[in-house]
Order: structure tokens, then sequence, then C-alpha cells
């Protein structure tokens, strides 16, 4: 496992469990789940809220949610365990319906297939509320089958539990049997998730959040929603882009700090060697012997690509603060080394104020852009861009940009 997963994941996550009552009705419970490091806690422990819009009274905008539903307008079906739900199989569901108008959940555990269904239009009723609310609906599951995720962290031992009405019958390995819903049924013992206990109407709000957090490491029990997938895939992506992108920043700043260390010592010994000029200029039978150690010391630095001490992490940040989002960065070099002149005199040298970028981008509309904002810098001489070649594997473009300063 990667060591940079804590940082690709979605550390905070609200769940949201809305039970839709036969007068059309709700009652809502929130329980929101935090992720530090490997432990897992429960934050916000909210019951019996009477509207989606009291949420906005304990949640943050954009804070991200995990919505499930329960009760009228859910078709909750047990048949025989079936991985692909087509026309035909549906047929057995909801006869002479079109899955299309549906949202579905296949929940499979052992022989059995649970089968969840609700109209689009009901479930993208309590979603558009959540977005109205300002805040990020990822995820949509139904019923109470989220929890087979959570089981192993509550206090159930037996095959058959009840969680707020919700009677689960399971085998001796943990595979569900049986399931059914009675509104006044109560669990006959305390729940505790792990050593903390909890009220058992959180358990599925946890459950659903648990999901979120944890996405990367189980397969969650949700409906097809297309929209709420592709979103929950981008905030993963831009999960891992500002963990990789900080990781690159780190790095960059280590290297800027040996480089300012070495650079601050070089000048150290050139200052030290000027000292040393100013007392032998005293006797000018070393004068000759004097000139030509300074001329060598200011040769080595000039190798090293010293070009007066110029905070070149502050070069970076400026450019890297003006970059577009469609440009990918991928590596910038301060006064790299120049390899035709090394080769040719067969010592290192390097280039004198020069910054070569290289990055990937799908259009070069974007690197114009952004060659034009780094222009305006008082500080640049010149800025040219070297190479735009597409890249049909990877489908996008590689560049290299220089800039003189």
């Amino acid at each position: 496992m990667s060591k940079l997963e804590q940082y690709y994941r979605i550390n905070q996550a609200a769940g949201v469990h809305i039970h839709i009552q036969a007068d059309g009705g709700a009652i809502i419970q929130l329980c929101t789940v935090v992720a530090n490091g490997n432990q897992l806690q429960t934050d916000k422990k909210i019951t019996d809220l009477a509207s989606i819009g009291q949420l906005k009274e304990h949640l943050a905008a954009k804070s991200v949610v995990a919505l499930n539903l329960s009760g009228r307008g859910i078709l909750l079906k047990q048949i025989e365990k079936i991985e692909v739900i087509d026309q035909s199989a549906f047929n057995k569901i909801l006869p002479n319906a079109k899955p299309e108008d549906f949202y579905i959940q296949n929940f499979i555990s052992g022989e059995f297939s649970f089968i969840s269904v609700i109209r689009k239009t009901e479930a993208d009723k309590w979603i558009g509320q959540l977005k109205e609310l300002q805040f990020l609906p990822l995820m949509l599951s139904l019923g109470p089958f989220p929890i087979d995720g959570i089981i192993p962290q509550l206090n159930i031992y037996g095959d058959e539990f009840t969680i707020n009405g919700h009677l689960v019958k399971r085998n001796e390995k943990g595979e569900w049997l049986d399931y059914k819903y009675k509104e006044s049924a109560t669990s006959t013992f305390p729940f505790k998730l792990e050593s903390e206990k909890i009220d058992e109407k959180l358990i599925i709000p946890y459950a659903a959040a648990f999901q979120i957090v944890l996405i990367n490491r189980l397969e969650p029990v949700i409906a097809n929603v297309d929209d709420l997938g592709a979103a929950l895939q981008k905030k993963l992506s831009d999960q891992k882009i500002k963990a990789q992108s900080a990781l690159v920043l780190i790095i960059l700043f280590m290297l800027l700090l040996i480089n300012f260390i070495l650079f601050s010592w070089l000048n150290s010994s050139n200052g030290t060697l000027t000292e040393q000029v100013s007392r032998y200029t005293q006797n000018t039978s070393n004068q000759q012997e004097i000139n030509e150690r300074v001329k060598n010391k200011e040769a080595r630095l000039k190798s090293l690509g010293w070009d007066g001490g110029i905070n070149k992490s502050v070069l970076i940040d400026q450019i890297a603060s003006l970059l577009p989002q469609e440009v990918t960065l991928k590596e910038i070099s301060v006064n790299p080394v120049d390899l035709a002149v090394s080769r040719t005199q067969k010592s290192v040298e390097f280039y004198n104020r020069k910054i070569w970028i290289t990055g990937t981008s799908e259009k070069i509309i974007p690197v114009n852009e952004w060659m034009a904002r780094i222009k305006i810098k008082s500080w640049v001489k010149n800025i040219q861009l070297e190479n735009f070649a597409f890249n049909s594997e990877l489908n996008t473009g590689q560049f290299t940009i220089i800039i003189y300063y």
C-alpha cells in the first residue's frame, strides 16, 4: 500500500440518512466521520432532524456528503444472486418498467442479491436539495446494506440483529439471508462502535460516510448514479494531485535549501579569499600567484552556476503561482547542466541565468497563457517555448519552456 494513500483519500465525510415516511415527511440522521492517520473518529452526531435545511446548522458549506435513503418510494427485493441487471432481470423486479428511469443498487451477499431501486426523479430531488445547501454529495446508497462493511466494528455476535427498525438475518459466514423492515423494532442491547457507544439511529449514516473515507480500501454498496460517481472520481483525483504537488514542493524546497547552504558556504569561502587577497597585495612577489588563485576560484563559482545569490526559490514560487489549471508542471531546473559544453570541455558546466521548465498540457493555448503571465515579471528578460510535441500514447502535449532572468 502506498505511503501516500492516506493523503489521497477523502479525510472527512458526512453520512446523511433520510428515512421517507408514509406521509411523505422525512426523518434525518447525521453522522460525520473524520480520518486522522490510521484512526477514524465520529464528529457530528445528530438525530431526528425534521427537514433537510437543518443540516446547514451542523455542516459547513462544501462538506462531502454520503446520502442514504430508505422508506417510501424505495423498492427492496431479495432474489438469487445476479451480477448484471439488464432489462430481463429488471422485469422480475418491476415488470414493464424501464431500468433507465431508476437508480439501482445491487448488494450481493452469499447466494442472494438484495436489489434496491428508486425513481431517479425522487432521488434527484434529495440530491438537488443537498447541492442547494452548498454541500458536495458524492454517493447514494439505499436501505441498510452499507452497514455490512462496518459490522466488524459493532458489538454484534449473533446471526440476527435489529438496527433502527431494520431486521437482518445472517448465516455463520456473515452472509445475509433475509432482511425486513419494521418501524417499531429496536435493538435489545446498546450498540458500541469499537469501544464507543453509538445511538443505533446513527449506524446507517456512519456506514454511509465510512464508505467514502475508506473508498480505496473497500467496495462500497451504492446505487448507480453516474453524476455522483463522476464527482467522486474528480474529488479523489484532486486529492491525489494536491498530495503529489505538496510532495514535489517539499522536495524542491529541500533541494533549494541544500543549494542555498552550498552557495552560502562558497560565498563565505569567497569572502575569506578576498580578505586574503587584500593582505597579499602588500607582497608584490606573490601578486601573480594570488591573482591566479582568485581567477580559479571565480571560474569554479561560475562553473557551479553561481549568479550573485538570486533567491531562486522565490522565482520558482512566482512561476508555480501563475500555473493554469489545464497545465501539469513536471520539472523546473534552474541553471541546469550544459551537456554540450560539458562534453566538449570534459567538465561540468551550467547554464547561466536560465530556467528550464517541462510539463504537459492537452492544448498549447494554456501554455502560451502561462508564458504571457510569467513574462510580465520584472526579473524575466526573455521567455520562449523551446518545443511542444503531442504524445498520442499519453493523449497530451509535452512542452519545454526556457526563461532568461
